[in-house]
Order: structure tokens, then sequence, then C-alpha cells
């Protein structure tokens, strides 16, 4: 594999840690951002090569300037890795609005900024990969994180959109859609809406209570979603998605199959509004 320069953003945990480790052990060159300066001398300690830039995503008036100085001071990007985002859980009706402006402002706005602040680079190199993770909570709905699934599909189709915009220019755009996996997304880092209306009891406690307690027991490695990572970024053809897990596959693949008898079943009233 040849060398490259990676932009990770959320580089101190998670899949950002994971897939910025694995590539200093290939021999790239890994910038990765961190929002803290308690998180920067964190990272310094447990990834010492690692290039850390401080930087809240959703600082958008500031991104363009972060990203110039990162390859400024490291040479031109090959790879974005958009990393950065949350998981929020809440009954919908429960949630605050604000919840999910936060939400979309971390997970959509701010990956969107920061793929914009590398887009005319890339364009103008004629070169560069995009690697926009979402979720399998992108392509299926789950109950009890609407404010989430809703930022992963919006980023989902803007990934898309994004493809088929950059590719005339040698620019190619995945997005990772990762199943459950042995990361802080379902502890540390969640956002949790507290209950207040007993009629989602029945449906949804034992929903968060499943979560919580698998909670660091996933299937998923990060370790090895990173290897998937960087076979991902050497392909000639890369996938417009590329799912990971088993659960991911299985979720997803159920939806299709759904989603395909829905479809034929209404086909007739589908058809009928034309003319």
């Amino acid at each position: 594999m040849s060398s490259k320069t990676f932009f990770i953003t959320g580089a101190n945990s998670g899949f950002g840690l994971a897939i910025a480790t694995d590539a200093i052990e290939a021999g790239h060159t890994v910038i990765g951002t961190v929002r803290s300066k308690a998180s920067r001398e964190a990272l310094a300690k447990t990834l010492p090569e690692l290039h850390p830039v401080l930087c809240d995503i959703t600082d958008f008036d500031r991104i363009p300037g972060v990203v110039q100085q990162a390859e400024e001071e490291n040479g031109p990007v090959d790879v974005l890795i958009n990393n950065a985002g949350y998981g929020h859980e809440g009954v919908l009706e429960e949630s605050p609005i604000e919840e999910m402006r936060r939400q979309f402002d971390v997970n959509v706005f701010g990956a969107v900024a920061v793929a914009k602040a590398f887009l005319p680079r890339f364009r103008e190199r004629r070169s560069g990969f995009i690697v926009n993770v979402t979720s399998m909570g992108g392509m299926i709905a789950m109950p009890g994180i609407a404010y989430y699934c809703g930022s992963k599909f919006a980023l989902q189709g803007i990934s898309e959109v994004m493809r088929s915009e950059m590719a005339p220019f040698g620019v190619r755009v995945t997005t990772l859609c990762p199943g459950s996996f042995r990361t802080d997304w379902a502890g540390r880092s969640m956002v949790r809406t507290e209950r207040s209306i007993a009629d989602y009891d029945s449906l949804f406690n034992p929903i968060r209570d499943a979560r919580q307690s698998v909670s660091g027991k996933q299937l998923g490695n990060p370790q090895k979603l990173a290897a998937a990572v960087l076979t991902l970024i050497e392909s000639e053809n890369p996938p417009p998605q590329l799912l990971l897990g088993s659960d991911a596959l299985r979720h997803v693949t159920a939806r299709i199959e759904r989603l395909t008898h829905e479809i034929e079943a209404w086909k007739g009233v589908t058809v009928s509004t034309d003319g």
C-alpha cells in the first residue's frame, strides 16, 4: 500500500482511534481532530505519531482554516475519514427539538462542513477519497433513536449525491455503515433523553435496557473495522456504501426484502398516478 495522508475527525476514541492506529502502523501519515486540549494531550500519549488538530466540527466557519493549515504543515491530504459523531437515544415525543438540532449539527452539518473544505482541494488535484461514517441506522430505522437515524439517513443521502458529483474528477466517496461495535457509542458517548411518558414504557424500556446491557460486549471489533477501512481505501472500485458487521448485513438485507414486498404490493397504486 502506497503511503497516504489521512485526515480523521474524532480521532481520540472509537472508530477514529482504531483507524488512526492502523493507518499509522501501515506507514501512513495521520492528522486527527480532537475537541479539547485534554483530549489532545491524552492522544499524544496514546498515539504520539499522530498529528493532532484542535477542532470542533460544529465551528463551521473555522473548518476551512483548519484544513488549510493541516495541509500546509503535513502536505496534501489523500483520505478524509469523516468519523466524528455521537448517538442520541430517546422516544421521539419525549425528546426536545434542541437535542435534534445538536444531533444534526454534529452528525450532518459538521460532517458536510469538513467534506466541503476538502472538495475543492480534491477536485483540483483530481484525486482523493472521502469516507463518511454513517451507520446501519442510516439504512434502517429503530424505535428510540429517531434523531440519530434521521441524521445518518441525511448523511447517507448527501454522500450519494457527493459521490455522483465528484466522480468525474476522480474523487471517490463511500459511506461506512457499521452495525454494533465495541465502542462508546452506546455508553459514555450517548446522549439519553429522560423518560417521561408511561405509555412508551412497554415499547422502549426493554430496548434501552438491552442496549445498555450489551454496551462494550458487542460482536463488532473496532480493530477489524479499521483493517476493513484500509482495504476499502486501496480499492479501485469502492462501493457507494460498505456495511460492516453481521448484524448490519442481517438488518439491512431484511429491510430491503420488506421494501421489495411493499413496492410490489402497492405497485398498482404507484403507477395509477401517471397520466
